[in-house]
């Protein structure tokens, strides 16, 4: 792909992100507007009692509150492309302060998960691909019917109740041990807390991708060049290897980064059922509690994240196929 072509493809992928994010601002903006939540209400809390009328509209006020919902948007894309996304009114700090933070924790749930169900489903696709017809393809396709069946939450709250309420092996919840300074927490004590959201969440991209793998498989076994090789006496993993690898992973990357959506969206799920306190439980905090800039920073936040996972999809398919690389340069 030349230095034109290149310059071509980032352009126009830059321009369809700003497409989105203009068309996800309008929208989660208009949602969030209609919404019955009162964000001054959500914002004061519990001494909303104790607040007169005239302090309300104060307290709007100083946060924008009392404009229209125009002059609202309006005022926040401005501030945006300034490269400021607001306060956030729960946690009284910058926005992008509170997803720096969160999304370290979601970014080490959503990695580990990401890489787990990768190569479980890559594995387990394989695996029955290799053994179409047999039991051993049936129990797989069944297990991954179920997984793709199964909600994330009640998965986690089953994983929940088992492993640390019957069994006491694992922590209830949290991200690290309560009561504890966070430079007394240990790597262990981390660990312990991340495995069963991200044993939970990891479940999500499994099926899809041994799926697909298998399918793809069962497509390369039946093509002429492996029958060939076969002739040859050719078998087993070292024929996948040598003959149908490329074929098979492409399907199974492209699945799998342009999964970030559900992965985030699981992580939303997963972190509300164990408590943990990344991104995917800030969304739900900032919907509830009405907090619109961290709501609408957290929205362009994610859209970004999942755009970069199918980016990266194409690019690495052109990497992996050079029929690709041929047609687009």
């Amino acid at each position: 792909m030349n230095a034109k072509r290149i310059s071509i493809y980032i352009v126009g992928k830059t321009f369809k992100l700003i497409t989105l994010l203009i068309a996800v601002s309008i929208l989660s903006f208009t949602l969030v507007s209609i919404s019955p939540i009162d964000p001054v209400r959500s914002y004061i809390g519990a001494d909303m009692t104790r607040v007169s009328p005239e302090q309300r509209e104060e307290i709007a006020a100083y946060w924008g509150l009392n404009e229209s919902a125009i002059v609202q948007f309006a005022n926040w894309g401005k501030a945006v492309l300034q490269g400021d996304l607001g306060t956030s009114l729960l946690y009284r700090s910058p926005v992008v302060d509170v997803i720096a933070e969160r999304f370290i924790l979601s970014l080490a749930l959503m990695g580990v998960a990401w890489i787990i169900s990768g190569m479980i489903g890559f594995i387990l696709g394989v695996l029955a691909g290799m053994k179409q017809g047999t039991w051993i393809d049936r129990m797989i396709k069944v297990y991954c019917y179920t997984l793709a069946s199964t909600p994330a939450f009640w998965l986690g709250l089953v994983l929940l109740m088992v492993f640390s309420v019957w069994l006491g092996w694992f922590p209830v919840g949290l991200g690290t041990p309560a009561g504890v300074l966070a430079a007394d927490v240990s790597f262990m004590d981390k660990l312990r807390h991340l495995f069963l959201p991200a044993l939970t969440l990891s479940v999500i991209g499994v099926s899809n991708i041994a799926l697909h793998t298998r399918q793809k498989l069962i497509d390369v076994w039946n093509s002429d060049y492996v029958r060939y090789a076969m002739s040859k006496g050719e078998r087993g993993f070292r024929l996948i290897w040598k003959h149908g690898l490329r074929n098979i992973s492409l399907p199974a990357i492209s699945l799998h980064f342009a999964s970030f959506g559900e992965i985030f969206g699981g992580a939303v799920l997963a972190e509300q059922v164990f408590s943990y306190p990344g991104l995917g439980q800030a969304v739900v905090q900032a919907g509830l509690g009405g907090d619109v800039p961290l709501l609408l920073g957290i929205v362009l936040f994610s859209t970004v994240f999942v755009y970069t996972g199918n980016v990266l999809a194409d690019l690495l398919y052109k990497v992996i196929d050079p029929r690709i690389r041929r047609r687009v340069s």
